[in-house]
């Protein structure tokens, strides 16, 4: 199945924006006639037919529609501090859609190596995977957030913090997928290649966050960042 993206798409017909639509007709030479599958990234899929095969405004006609296609049964935000050489991120945000993920926040901390983010490539790389990984849910992209603001904006659910500092409560830090709850909202942070420093963890725990552990290796920020989302796939799709 190609899946085509059309934000915002209302029954019964839709034009595809110019890049969409040069693919459909251009590359995989659709015709009026043919059928496609569209979703406009907020769980809808459509089954449409091309009208007009137009490669700058091709025109759609829905008909069916799937709600709800294939939707997590959790909520995962996953606040990760992008790292020194950008393709490593973007990795990230393609790996993270992939998999499954809600929202994604940019951290910049004290150690941050890359105090700049560019959020139109990185909404870019979310497109692509979602289409490649056939999702209708396309998660959420934040701006480059502070840390302190992340840690103080609301969230209800569970939050966690990995870190490679000393554990600094009594019961130690957690190892992740045990921590996990099927079904809850958790948002995870991960630090840069410096990690967080000893203040931004300790702000973090007196905000009501839990200190996890991702296990005994010492990974790569981005690579840490797919860790937990995998972790989280894992304890939710699970059958028992």
């Amino acid at each position: 199945m190609q899946l085509f993206y059309a934000p915002g798409l209302v029954p019964p017909e839709h034009t595809l924006d110019e890049e969409e639509s040069k693919h459909c007709v251009r590359v995989l030479r659709m015709s009026v006639g043919d059928t496609l599958s569209v979703t406009d990234g907020q769980g809808s899929l459509y089954r449409c037919e091309v009208v007009d095969a137009d490669p700058r405004r091709c025109r759609i006609r829905v008909v069916a529609c799937e709600t709800e296609f294939e939707r997590m049964p959790y909520r995962l935000t996953m606040a990760v501090a992008p790292t020194k050489n950008a393709d490593r991120f973007e990795w990230f945000l393609e790996k993270a859609t992939e998999v499954g993920v809600t929202e994604i926040v940019p951290l910049e901390t004290e150690h941050s190596e890359r105090r700049s983010f560019k959020a139109e490539r990185g909404e870019k790389v979310i497109t692509a995977a979602m289409k490649q990984s056939l999702k209708a849910y396309r998660p959420v992209l934040h701006p480059l957030t502070a840390f302190r603001h992340a840690v103080e904006r609301p969230f209800e659910g569970r939050r966690f913090i990995a870190h490679c500092d000393a554990a600094r409560t009594p019961a130690g830090k957690a190892y992740l997928a045990a921590a996990l709850q099927r079904g809850e909202s958790a948002e995870v942070f991960i630090g840069p290649e410096g990690d967080f420093s000893p203040a931004e963890i300790d702000f973090a725990l007196t905000h009501g966050f839990e200190e996890i552990t991702l296990g005994p290796q010492r990974l790569r920020t981005e690579t840490a960042a797919v860790v937990a989302t995998v972790m989280a796939a894992v304890v939710n799709n699970r059958e028992s």
